[in-house]
């Protein structure tokens, strides 16, 4: 695992100086090596210093900062047949015998536009991938878009990087985030997007509550069992909800060693829950907990790291800090996390107001416009979070055929048009079918950012300095990104 950075040059002279400088920006991704590469070439080294000594000489060139996760990881970039790839991420199912950029590889040996394509039709994982070939790059993101990746360009090159900080760091401000399932076509004109595997909304089919159990069941079970192929010990960010304990429940019984990371601040209500939701799972639970001045410490990284000033991505983003944290500290290479539950089924109190409030339809739009930008709310900020830690994050709810199958579910399957019922009814269903205990099946959702108690101390503190807590996040970015420029705030 790692981070890629990707340039072309528009005017034609050598990108390797850019793509260096990228690097840099991505060093806290990096326990390993770095490597730069044009079409025909590839230098690999211990340092991004090193880099700096060789020659590549080209108008195209990707790089990436590796990180050994699996023993199966292997430096980058990777030779093809006149081109070289950069792949991040994971495929599922695992290949035995192959690292997944190796197979990567393979399959995109030759003919590299088409066979890129046709590889985002093909298979299933969380992934980013650029190709440098000698007058243009071939890139590409996973449907879902957990693996962050994002693109931008000024007067003299265009770039992609697995993280905003690099592309700010070589005068690009305006960036956006790489539509999910597309693949583009980078070269000194700009970039073609070219849609493979995007979800599609489509007109509700009528299926019983039975048969969409079963096959929400199947799924889920599935997704678990191929995320945690292959390991011995996994990490899940634990709450005691009904999303974390199911996932947790079901990666129990494929065999694997279930690690609970249960982080909050002191004297809340819910420590105790999650202690009696994880005696129910009988798995043990990790329970740290913080104080107002563990909140006011790690602020400023976690907004660094998640690059937007955004106080609820900033309240969220805290508590999954310090999950991250303490998985490392356990040496799990893995967590698990129930993000996209939320969006997927219909979890969200305002789908509910809007149903009861303005109809089906609107709460159905909602829904369908939240799975579209889950990758942006989400997935992004959660990646990048636990990459700095070397933790690398999978999300069982994730999974392509799952959120097809969520997206046109019909409404009644997800919400009651009454107040005060609990939402997610499907999902609640198949926990039942499972058998997860009960009071956790039916436990009412309560976010992430309330249930630790750290929504309540940003506002604390922004108060003690007079300012909105919007005011205060924004003042605290500001600070971490001293050379940043307005635009990106």
């Amino acid at each position: 695992m790692g981070a890629v950075a990707a340039v072309v040059n528009k005017e034609g002279g050598d990108a390797a100086e850019t793509v260096i400088s990228m690097l840099m920006a991505l060093k806290h991704r990096s326990t390993g090596t770095y490597g730069i590469a044009s079409a025909t070439r590839v230098n690999i080294e211990k340092s991004v210093e090193l880099l700096k000594r060789q020659n590549i000489n080209s108008p195209v060139v990707i790089g990436y900062a590796f990180s050994k996760t699996l023993p199966q990881d292997k430096p980058q970039p990777i030779e093809l047949d006149g081109a070289t790839l950069a792949f991040e991420g994971r495929l599922y199912p695992a290949n035995p015998q192959l690292s997944d950029a190796e197979f990567a590889a393979e399959k995109l040996k030759q003919n590299h536009e088409k066979a890129a394509k046709t590889f985002m039709e093909k298979f299933e994982g969380d992934f980013a991938f650029a190709v440098a070939e000698p007058n243009k790059l071939i890139a590409g993101r996973d449907p879902l878009g957990v693996c962050p990746l994002y693109y931008g360009e000024n007067e003299t090159v265009l770039a992609l990087a697995s993280e905003r900080k690099a592309l700010w760091k070589i005068g690009i401000r305006e960036t956006g985030s790489f539509p999910p399932g597309e693949l583009a076509i980078a070269d000194k004109q700009g970039f073609e997007f070219k849609p493979v595997r995007s979800l599609v909304k489509r007109d509700i089919k009528r299926i019983s509550v039975e048969d969409a159990t079963m096959k929400l069941q199947t799924l889920l079970q599935r997704s678990i069992r191929e995320r945690v192929s292959g390991l011995k010990d996994i990490a899940v960010a634990f709450s005691g909800g009904l999303d974390s304990s199911l996932i947790a429940f079901l990666a129990k019984q494929t065999g694997v060693n279930v690690h609970l990371v249960f982080v909050s601040l002191a004297d809340r209500p819910e420590i105790e829950y999650a202690k009696k939701a994880a005696d129910a799972l009988k798995l043990r639970v990790h329970v740290k907990l913080y104080d107002e001045r563990d909140v006011e410490r790690v602020l400023p990284k976690v907004l660094w790291l998640i690059e937007e000033a955004d106080p609820v991505k900033a309240s969220i983003g805290v508590p999954f800090y310090w999950s991250a944290e303490n998985a490392a500290k356990m040496g799990l290479k893995v967590m698990l996390a129930g993000q996209g539950a939320d969006e997927l089924f219909g979890g969200y109190m305002r789908y509910l107001t809007a149903c009861s409030r303005q109809g089906k339809e609107r709460a159905r739009e909602m829904i369908i416009k939240d799975i579209l930008k889950m990758h942006e709310a989400n997935f992004e900020r959660d990646s990048k979070i636990c990459g700095y830690h070397n933790v690398e994050l999978r999300l069982p709810f994730a999974m392509y055929q799952m959120a097809e199958l969520a997206m046109n579910l019909p409404l009644e399957l997800k919400i009651e048009s009454t107040c005060n019922t609990n939402r997610k009814l499907v999902l609640r269903r198949v926990a039942k079918s499972v058998g997860l205990p009960e009071f956790i099946a039916k436990k009412p959702k309560k976010a992430m950012q309330y249930a630790t108690g750290v929504s309540k101390t940003l506002k604390k503190l922004a108060k003690r300095k007079g300012l909105s807590m919007r005011e205060y996040v924004k003042n605290v970015f500001k600070n971490a990104f001293p050379n940043g420029d307005e635009k990106t705030w």
